[in-house]
């Protein structure tokens, strides 16, 4: 087995040597938001892990912080990581341990490595000391075990108020690593839970949990993000003095961070709880859900996390690389279809009314056996109002007065005609086709420099764009701050578009390449209008077909 990260070379090296025969891995989401594209890069790391190395991967809920924790969120996640195409061998949650926690913790205490304190958080925060000064001990250190042992158990029975007590490590409060400072590990809080309700009053902390869990659920290989680094002797130090063996082995690797993306669960739940977007599967939003709401494929999310592989050391990726996955992925898979977002009526004169010509337009061009779908083009049809200049500037490629321009898979057409409005404006155009200059015919080969996506105005289905930017601003050294950065003009809605009837069949979602625009998702109707979401631009090269 050859490994491509620094992660398989530890597996490797691991099965080698014998110290494992079977691979077992995790992913634990706290279920206090949804997941975002971050996470996205843990699942695959993990569950790839499973699939290279024939393992096992658990799903287990951290749900250990009852404050901020519903069942919604639960959810979501089994949704997100079932939609990314991942499948966890068992269900989990740290809220199935809290007995077995809370009997560590009391043997902690029976061994002399854990005291109840009575300090308030400000207190505790403030006797830390700095990472130049050790702290201080706490006054209530050196409480005997049986004092300790009554007290925790009263914390458990409720008989003390929030905040008023907390259960302590007893280890250095010189260390220089501040995790390891007498950190608190259990605290009260009357926060009825989403699974064992009120039977609890008193909750571990994350950093005593977690290794809790992973020791109990005989995790081989504990990968989390680089900034619980610094929190590693505190793991191995609840594992060793919990007495756990097999001892499982935490492992970092670098966060994904993405260019003007947030991916601070904190910040997204903020967002939606302020009503700067619409949830937390707003298109917008670099969530999961939000970015199945868009239209990204998750083949094209799981190829990203493939593409920028797994690294020790933080950096930041281009929004870029993500875009070309997804544009990538659409290109082979999306159906085309045309769509005018700026109609200018074309009367085409020498086609009489009640006339038409059918021609047969490839749905996906990059399918050899792709199916075919008619196109009708009638009397009176919509161009993209950009599609026409009056004045053309240098280097104007599309129509003119006079000038030529071909309508994509039809006949080329040539202008007669101008109409302008009390204004000035251009109001519609009258055109002639050439006969016989479809493909294959006749006339095919005269030249043209532009060839346009066109609807028939009988046929014409009205359709709402949404066109979405980042939420954030470019980052400047003056401003760093999300909160100051917000882009105020982040969706824009574009009305009156005209769409061939082609965009309203195929499955629920269906994704479509709008020709020289951009790729689309058919996303909801409202008020009789489909409105669609714009996935991706297109590359440069093919705005000016």
């Amino acid at each position: 087995m050859v490994p491509t990260n620094f992660i398989e070379s530890i597996i490797v090296d691991d099965l080698n040597s014998g110290k494992h025969d079977k691979i077992l891995t995790r992913f634990p989401p706290e279920p206090n938001g949804y997941l975002h594209v971050g996470h996205a890069k843990s699942l695959a790391i993990n569950f790839g892990i499973k699939n290279k190395f024939g393992g096992t991967c658990y799903l287990r809920y951290d749900d250990t912080n009852p404050e901020k924790e519903e069942k919604e969120y639960v959810d979501s996640i089994k949704e997100d990581i079932k939609w990314l195409g991942h499948a966890w061998d068992k269900e989990l949650y740290a809220s199935d341990y809290f007995e077995t926690m809370y009997k560590c913790a009391v043997l902690l205490i029976k061994k002399g490595l854990a005291f109840v304190c009575d300090y308030s958080d400000e207190e505790i925060s403030r006797t830390r000391g700095t990472f130049n000064e050790p702290g201080e001990e706490s006054k209530y250190r050196n409480r005997s075990v049986e004092e300790n042992l009554e007290l925790f158990e009263n914390m458990r029975k409720g008989l003390y108020e929030d905040g008023s007590r907390v259960l302590r490590a007893k280890i250095d409060m010189a260390s220089p690593n501040m995790n390891m400072r007498d950190p608190v590990i259990y605290r009260i809080s009357r926060t009825t839970h989403h699974r064992t309700k009120d039977k609890w009053v008193i909750y571990p902390m994350y950093d005593f949990a977690h290794p809790i869990e992973d020791a109990i659920e005989h995790i081989t290989h504990s990968i989390c993000t680089l900034e619980f680094e610094d929190h590693r002797p505190l793991y191995d130090w609840v594992v060793e003095n919990c007495e756990f063996d097999p001892k499982p082995r935490q492992i970092e690797f670098a966060r994904l961070n993405i260019k003007n993306t947030i991916m601070s669960k904190r910040f997204l739940k903020k967002l939606v709880d302020d009503g700067f977007v619409d949830g937390w599967d707003d298109p917008r939003m670099p969530t999961i859900s939000g970015m199945r709401n868009r239209g990204y494929p998750p083949e094209a999310i799981n190829e990203f996390c493939e593409r920028i592989g797994v690294a020790k050391a933080n950096s930041e990726v281009e929004p870029s690389l993500l875009e070309f996955c997804i544009r990538e992925n659409l290109n082979k898979n999306a159906d085309r279809a045309m769509v005018v977002e700026s109609p200018l009526l074309v009367t085409i004169e020498n086609i009489g009314e009640g006339e038409f010509f059918e021609f047969d337009a490839v749905d996906n061009p990059q399918n050899e056996n792709s199916k075919k779908h008619k196109v009708t083009l009638k009397r009176e049809i919509f161009i993209e109002s950009t599609d026409f200049a009056l004045v053309p500037p240098p280097k104007y490629h599309r129509l003119v007065e006079g000038g030529k321009i071909r309508l994509k898979g039809a006949y080329i057409i040539e202008h007669v005609k101008t109409i302008l409005d009390k204004n000035g404006n251009v109001e519609s155009l009258v055109c002639r086709y050439i006969p016989d200059s479809a493909s294959g015919g006749a006339n095919a080969k005269i030249k043209v420099k532009a060839t346009v996506q066109w609807v028939s105005k009988e046929d014409a289905v009205d359709v709402e764009l949404h066109n979405f930017e980042h939420l954030l601003n470019d980052e400047t050294p003056e401003i760093k701050d999300f909160s100051k950065r917000l882009n105020y003009n982040s969706r824009k809605i574009i009305k009156g578009a005209k769409a061939e009837p082609f965009v309203l069949e195929g499955e629920e979602n269906k994704r479509f390449q709008f020709m020289r625009n951009a790729y689309y998702k058919r996303a909801k109707k409202v008020d009789g209008i489909w409105q669609f979401y714009r996935i991706v631009s297109l590359k440069e090269s093919y705005t000016l077909m």
